[in-house]
């Protein structure tokens, strides 16, 4: 029988709606302003900071829309805006440098509907605002850095083409000096450093002395190389929080902006971000005597080092292997101590490193150092923050076996460092210590008038071609304009899905267009239905006709647009990106309701009946 849809296929029609429809309800709750609080380096907030914060709170007469401890941060929710900024400036000033504090806005979606894994639609920070970083690079400490480098492999080239040395130590803007021990040498030693290191530029200052700097331009394309490098890792980083079109641009000479839309956990996106947390791994001297070692007495070789409890341990200087060779890190538990543990890949040269020296070094102990840099309190003379080193000797163990690339990293605190420190070790090690200067929750750069005004006209122009397609097509305009609902419930419910989808103002515009092309679509096949009819054709056979006939134009057209998006989506960046994600994804679902949805309405009022009019 012409024009009825068998049982099963109405129901899919209707469950794909439901579906939609449920997924969609996140947005209609809102946001609450709030106030997270999770601890430095992945330490997880005790239940005893919670009642430091409920106090604190109630002392100040700040009232608590909620507030819970969930995955080791806090999360506190305000009735409004005054109440989150002035609580956010309590608790920083209660709970000091040990904790990150940093404002948010937690969706007010149902419990029953994130269990389900509802949650509202991302928006671009053109449009609902977010958090801006600016980071500034420290060049110095990366240059010394480089330097420090530097003279590690002049000693080893020197010792091993036998020429003798005195000192190699630190000179002016950032150049070494090599003191040979035997004035003969000199011409020699130049000759073989300017083969070895020809970028750099190599004189003679003495009858015995070589000096090793770079030229302006070197150094400004060591600067320019360590800003690339550490926006590189930071576009790393951003993608392991799950933040989808980012703005992660350099400013200046040394600044770095960073502009987050959507975000949830402010707090841990401040912590990820500024840390400059990397490994190196140490062999541990077994000769060093440990109360010698705590009055400062150690051999020329080795320094000092402290573990998390302040006990002292005893370093080769050299690293046997720096955190520039780890390409993958996951967090984990050890089977035999069910404690926290870091997985650790290596590349090829790491791998052949580690296999060498954990050869020669079996029943040895090794050492795995934690480097970070942090705020130090103080300032330069020219306001900037001076940024402290920070180690500290994550654990000991001793070689029980020849390994390569691939071991484990143990003596971890809590899971949740470990899975901090994974995200940074597999991001990268930044090049040079960056550290924020500034944080701001800022509102939509389009302004909320404009934004308004954008909405406003989208709606007005929607409620335009739902009153034409009433008036015009009658009943089938009233299918049209179901198909049109539905399709806004379905692309906003699948917008909310994805995790990688933000709605940005292009965003809009995508959507408004794909809500023109499934209108486009029911046009197309009522007016093919209106001709067949003229034809002569009887109105079950029109209405057939009209839907099998339409259906190659539509998909053609739709087809086109679709692969236009995709390249669009490939080849662009940011707003673009948005605008092509909310076309296409509009027009394949508008060539559901609009063909599949209407069909289904048609055919539950007309099909299988005799009929000698449509009311078309």
């Amino acid at each position: 029988m012409l024009n009825r849809y068998p049982l099963w296929k109405n129901l899919m029609v209707i469950l794909v709606i439901a579906i939609g429809l449920l997924y969609s309800l996140p947005n209609l709750y809102g946001e609450d302003p709030a106030v997270q609080i999770s601890g430095t380096r992945g330490q997880e907030v005790k239940t005893a900071e919670l009642g430091d914060v409920q106090t604190l709170l109630a002392e100040n007469n700040l009232p608590l829309k909620s507030i819970v401890l969930e995955n080791g941060s806090i999360l506190a929710r305000f009735n409004n805006t005054d109440d989150q900024l002035l609580a956010k400036d309590k608790i920083t000033e209660k709970l000091g440098n040990n904790y990150s504090v940093a404002l948010n806005l937690a969706p007010a979606t149902p419990k029953w509907l994130t269990d389900i894994g509802g949650s509202p639609m991302k928006w671009g920070l053109d449009l609902r605002g977010g958090v801006r970083f600016l980071m500034e690079v420290d060049m110095n400490t990366a240059l010394t850095k480089r330097q420090e480098q530097l003279q590690d492999s002049l000693r080893t080239e020197l010792r091993k083409e036998k020429y003798q040395y005195s000192a190699i130590r630190s000179a002016d803007n950032f150049s070494t000096q090599v003191t040979l021990t035997k004035q003969e040498q000199l011409s020699d030693a130049q000759r073989f450093l300017r083969k070895q290191h020809p970028t750099l530029d190599i004189k003679e200052i003495s009858n015995n002395t070589l000096s090793l700097g770079l030229s302006d331009s070197a150094l400004a394309e060591a600067r320019d190389q360590a800003i690339e490098q550490n926006l590189s890792i930071l576009r790393r980083r951003v993608e392991e929080l799950g933040v989808s079109e980012p703005v992660i641009q350099r400013q200046g000479a040394e600044r770095i902006v960073v502009e987050l839309p959507g975000v949830q956990d402010t707090a841990r996106a401040k912590e990820i971000l500024g840390a400059t947390a990397t490994l190196e791994f140490r062999l541990v001297n077994p000769n060093a005597n440990l109360d010698a070692a705590a009055r400062g007495m150690v051999p020329s070789d080795s320094e000092v080092k402290l573990d998390r409890h302040g006990n002292p341990v005893v370093l080769y200087k050299r690293a046997v292997l720096g955190g520039e060779h780890i390409t993958n890190a996951t967090s984990g538990v050890d089977q035999n101590t069910s404690s926290p543990q870091v997985s650790v890949t290596l590349d090829s040269e790491g791998g052949e490193i580690m296999s060498q020296t954990t050869k020669l070094n079996l029943k040895k102990p090794m050492a795995t150092l934690y480097v970070e840099y942090k705020d130090s309190g103080e300032k330069d003379e020219n306001g900037k923050t001076i940024l402290a080193k920070h180690e500290e000797v994550i654990n000991v163990a001793t070689i029980q076996g020849r390994f390569g690339s691939q071991f484990q990293i143990t003596g971890i605190d809590s899971p949740a460092e470990a899975q901090n420190l994974s995200v940074l070790l597999r991001s990268g090690a930044l090049t040079a210590p960056i550290q924020i200067v500034e944080e701001r929750t800022i509102g939509p750069s389009l302004g909320a008038q404009n934004v308004a005004q954008g909405l406003e006209a989208g709606l007005w122009g929607l409620g335009i071609v739902v009153l034409f397609m009433l008036v015009y097509y009658k009943l089938f305009g009233i299918f049209a304009n179901i198909a049109l609902l539905a399709n806004m419930v379905l692309l906003v419910g699948l917008m909310s899905l994805l995790p990688g989808a933000t709605l940005t103002m292009p965003g809009i515009a995508g959507i408004i267009l794909s809500v023109g092309m499934s209108v486009d679509a029911n046009v197309l096949i009522f007016e093919r239905i209106k001709e067949e009819i003229r034809n002569g054709r009887s109105v079950q056979q029109a209405i057939h006709e009209g839907y099998n006939g339409a259906f190659t134009s539509i998909f053609d057209a739709n087809l086109t647009t679709i692969l236009t998006a995709i390249v669009l989506y490939a080849v662009g960046t940011g707003p673009v990106k948005g605008f092509a994600i909310t076309l296409s994804l509009g027009v394949a679902i508008s060539m559901f309701t609009a063909i599949t949805g209407t069909r289904m309405l048609v055919n539950l009022i007309y099909g299988g009946k005799r009929v000698e009019k449509l009311s078309i």
